[in-house]
């Protein structure tokens, strides 16, 4: 009989201004010099709540008052197997000190470089900063209403506060997409906002911080690496349990799993739904958007069924 995985509970201590702690691990441990969110072993008598709530008392000297689950990320180290079960944590008693001798440090989200923390920490920073929402372009952009295109696309970012945008122009010239990614990016870097290129990699790396890409389930499978560099974002586009798998190998960011429900583009594509999303969601090692026939109103489903949030099309898109 095989040993369960060590379940570990992380906790991601959010201040006013929106900074998370780190903590570095020690000389002479695992991974020694990278950094994590703090926290540790849950025992084999103790419900996961509860866990954190001591690990923080323990390591930080903290009394914690609540928290929110954020991801459950399966990883592997070698033999060693471990659940990473994070929380965003915002009340708190006490100021959080190093107990234990780690290092310990307050960072912006956004600043915080992915390469330094450990392996099983980066998709937790990840489902920390992406939104809940992921918006695809409408079907009806024409080419001939180029400029309006244009002012819809800076209105949904400015007035409609969408963070997380994929440019999908599927009859559109390559060189037309990135264009209006290079007008649209001033906009996007003074709101938060991230483009992201419909399975050009080498648009966005041209275009560079700030626009990513969301790869094809057919790039997907030929890549052996993510296709650019940790300060732009790579999506995945996944169907199953392997193309989630293949996902995480590559180190992409997050993917979409669909389609969850019937969606009128692909009638004849068979749902996979919610059960079965949440099964998926729960066993993939980065954040997970439910895609397919959904709509903003359906967020809160999505977050139950261990999905970092919806994405969509023609369920986004009010006219």
């Amino acid at each position: 009989m095989s040993e369960l995985p060590m379940h570990v509970m992380a906790g991601l201590l959010l201040d006013a201004d929106g900074c998370v702690l780190l903590a570095q691990r020690p000389p002479g441990k695992h991974l020694a010099g990278l950094w994590e969110f703090p926290g540790g072993k849950r025992e084999a008598d103790e419900a996961p709540w509860p866990a954190l709530v001591r690990e923080l008392r323990e390591e930080l000297g903290i009394a914690v008052e609540s928290g929110q689950p954020l991801i459950r990320v399966p990883w592997r180290y070698g033999e060693r197997e471990l659940l990473l079960d994070a929380w965003c944590i915002r009340h708190w008693h006490g100021t959080p000190a190093s107990l234990e001798g780690q290092a310990l440090q307050w960072r912006e989200p956004a600043a915080i470089d992915p390469q330094l923390l450990t392996p099983a920490d980066r998709p937790i920073l990840q489902a920390l900063r992406l939104p809940g929402e992921y918006w695809i372009t409408p079907v009806d952009l024409k080419l001939s209403e180029i400029e309006h295109c244009y002012l819809r696309l800076c209105r949904a970012i400015e007035s409609e506060g969408v963070r997380l945008l994929q440019l999908r122009m599927p009859t559109w010239p390559t060189v037309t997409v990135r264009e209006l990614a290079a007008r649209l990016l001033p906009q996007a870097r003074e709101h938060g906002a991230q483009l992201l290129l419909n399975g050009d990699h080498e648009g966005a790396r041209r275009l560079g911080s700030g626009v990513g890409v969301q790869l094809k389930a057919t790039q997907l499978a030929s890549l052996a690496r993510r296709p650019l560099p940790f300060d732009q974002l790579v999506g995945a586009s996944c169907h199953d349990v392997d193309e989630l798998s293949q996902a995480a190998r590559i180190d992409a960011d997050f993917a979409t799993l669909s389609p969850v429900a019937m969606t009128l583009t692909h009638p004849d594509a068979q749902p996979i739904g919610w059960d079965r999303f949440r099964i998926l969601a729960e066993a993939a090692a980065l954040p997970v958007y439910a895609m397919g026939g959904l709509n903003r109103a359906q967020l809160a489903q999505a977050r139950a069924a261990n999905g970092q949030g919806v994405a969509g099309i023609r369920g986004f898109w009010a006219d």
